[in-house]
This record gives structure tokens, sequence and C-alpha cells, in this order.
């Protein structure tokens, strides 16, 4: 799995019940021909990522057909939810180090 783009939006929470930050990343990706995930309409990664006061993580994925918007059954493997992990934090780096400019 390779990632090759990113949209990211932070989640208002009006009542101000839940502790951290919550972004939703739509991670544009792309998987090998032989990857069970393949598919020619092209692929997605829906993210719900929480950012709070003592660490960093998933709460949420879901695999989307771009062309279909269909949800695919599946889940990320390890390995892929920390590559996941890893750019989600990176680029929300980049996005806070350009909101403070």
């Amino acid at each position: 799995m390779k990632i090759t783009g990113h949209t990211v939006e932070l989640l208002e929470d009006p009542f101000g019940l839940l502790t951290g930050d919550r972004y939703e990343y739509f991670l544009s990706i792309e998987v090998d021909e032989d990857d069970e995930l393949y598919t020619d309409n092209g692929l997605f990664l829906k993210v719900l990522f929480l950012v709070d006061e003592s660490n960093s993580r998933i709460l949420q994925s879901y695999f989307i057909e771009k062309e279909t918007e269909k949800v695919l059954d599946f889940e990320l493997e390890e390995d892929e939810a920390e590559l996941v992990r890893a750019y989600c934090e990176q680029h929300l780096q980049a996005l806070q180090e350009t909101e403070q400019e």
C-alpha cells in the first residue's frame, strides 16, 4: 500500500464532551494489482485520527472504492496501520505549523 495524497479536516466537538482533537483524513492510496484490495475504480482510506495530550492514534478506518464510494470489508494490517498513523502524524504537524504562521 502506498499513500499518494490526502485531505484532512478538524472535526468540531460543539459540546466539548470529547478529550483531544479528532481529525478526518481521506488518504488516496495505491495497491498492487495482485493485492486483494485492488480495484480498477481506485481506493481511498477514510481515517478518524485522535490527538490528545498523551498520544495520537487511529480511532477508525475504512477502505472506500473511489468511483462507487462503496465501503470495503477490510481492516488495516499492523504494518499498514503504523504507516497510516505515522503519515497522519507527520502531516498533522505540518498543518499545525502552517496554522501558527
